[in-house]
């Protein structure tokens, strides 16, 4: 009862912080924007409450968004269950089909992970003291490859899943167009990790943001090693961010717009 106490108000908590920033709201939707239109397919891996569901659509494309979290596939449901373009997979993503173990963060539900290594490199952490993964629960865990195979090539993929990124992209055979995945400073070699494999399939440009800010960092798109290089000298305060890679550099520019 506790647990289920601490989840409904870590719940409420994620909606009200993602969904309660009508700044927040319009810099998201001019990121992405630059990267999708009306009718383009958008994958959202690890998509939580759905702000970015909620984003995605404001531009008019379709939408997969893969969450394993019960009662957040249930606020999920809630949300978007009535819209014919969201597809809800109540699912993990991982390197094979199968399936793994979720540990929940009930007040925190934004922080679950299939990684047991990232907890490890969260205890004791500068910002994440007050962080405990108290709860277990076995998901279904299938692959990139598998979700193409159901729903189409996306144009653009969203990966968020704490320290689980570089198992989510082992599982994708093909280059996408455009992507994003979470980085963080307590687990930098999940990032260098993530940044080889994508470069070994196709020759990507990389972007960067830090935080929740939806702005990029580089006035210019970086390499491989440019990116790297960055994240390594962060100081740990940084905390956390997103990488962006596109095989079209373009839209990685400060000052671009969206190619037509």
């Amino acid at each position: 009862m506790r647990g289920a106490f601490h989840t409904f108000f870590g719940v409420l908590r994620s909606l009200r912080i993602y969904y309660g920033d009508h700044a927040r709201r319009r810099a998201m939707d001019a990121l992405y924007r630059r990267f999708l239109g009306p009718g383009d397919l958008a994958f959202d891996v690890g998509a939580h409450v759905g702000d970015r569901v909620a984003s995605f659509r404001r531009l008019d494309a379709r939408v997969v968004a893969v969450e394993p979290q019960p009662a957040l596939v249930f606020t999920l449901r809630l949300l978007y269950g009535l819209d014919p373009k969201v597809v809800i997979e109540p699912v993990a993503l991982g390197r094979k089909t199968g399936t793994v173990e979720l540990k929940l963060n009930p007040p925190n539900p934004t922080v679950a992970t299939a990684s047991k290594e990232f907890v490890a490199a969260a205890e004791g952490a500068l910002g994440w003291e007050d962080q405990r993964w108290t709860k277990n629960v076995t998901v279904p865990l299938t692959t990139l490859d598998a979700l193409i195979a159901r729903h189409g090539l996306p144009r653009f993929v969203k990966i968020d899943v704490e320290g689980f990124e570089d198992e989510v992209l082992a599982g994708l055979t093909r280059p996408l167009p455009a992507l994003s995945f979470e980085f963080t400073t307590i687990q930098r070699e999940i990032a260098y990790a993530a940044i080889e494999r994508l470069v070994r399939g196709a020759p990507y440009a990389f972007n960067a943001v830090l935080g929740e800010t939806q702005a990029f960092v580089h006035a210019e798109p970086l390499d491989s090693q440019g990116i790297s290089r960055w994240i390594e000298n962060l100081p740990p305060e940084a905390n956390s961010g997103d990488v962006y890679a596109c095989i079209d550099p373009v839209p990685l520019r400060l000052a671009a717009a969206k190619p037509a």
